[in-house]
């Protein structure tokens, strides 16, 4: 089975799970807080060790969350490495991820720029995204600084991209010169 599938299954549980006992919010915290452990390059060598008995993993990750995170997270953390799945646990995290921002209508934005935002542009932009009815209500606004750019800013969401910066610009006129639509012969 592909770890998309094997991601989506496990996630697609633990949010359902996690509604049925009414504790999405608490659950979502606890998979950032995974999440991040998780990239500890220590504990993704011990969760990825096929030499390393469950019990073994088990203890260590009861050593580390427990108290930390919810008891639900913690016995879906226990089934997955009793079942064998622990080193699909970032896979898992981020499809989870996705499947909260879609049941709570999350729209992410990603907005780069060349030179840092200032909190009236980036609240202007917000209010324009918002009324334009192509984002959801809920919108996390991620800020991305590229000097590259030169000037402008680029916006992603939802797999669009609308480039809006200088150098986007530039390359276009390069190309349209190329082509030598502005000489004339004689």
């Amino acid at each position: 089975m592909s770890v998309t599938r094997i991601a989506t299954r496990y996630a697609k549980s633990l949010i359902e799970l996690a509604i049925d006992q009414d504790k999405l919010e608490q659950v979502n915290a606890d998979i950032h807080t995974l999440n991040a452990a998780a990239q500890h390059h220590e504990l993704k060598l011990m969760l990825k060790s096929p030499i390393i008995h469950a019990d073994k993993k088990n203890s260590v990750l009861d050593a580390i969350f427990k108290g930390k995170i919810d008891t639900l997270t913690m016995s879906y953390l226990q089934l997955l490495v009793n079942k064998g799945r622990e080193n699909y646990i970032p896979e898992i995290a981020a499809e989870f991820t996705t499947q909260y921002k879609l049941l709570k209508k999350i729209t992410r934005v990603t907005v780069t720029t060349a030179t840092p935002l200032s909190d009236a542009v980036l609240n202007d932009l917000k209010k324009k995204l918002l009324a334009s009815d192509i984002t959801s209500d809920n919108l996390e606004v991620l800020t991305k600084i590229d000097p590259e750019l030169i000037g402008g800013f680029v916006l992603e969401f939802d797999n669009k991209r609308y480039d809006a910066s200088v150098s986007h610009k530039l390359e276009e006129l390069k190309t349209q010169f190329q082509k030598n639509l502005y000489i004339k012969e004689f």
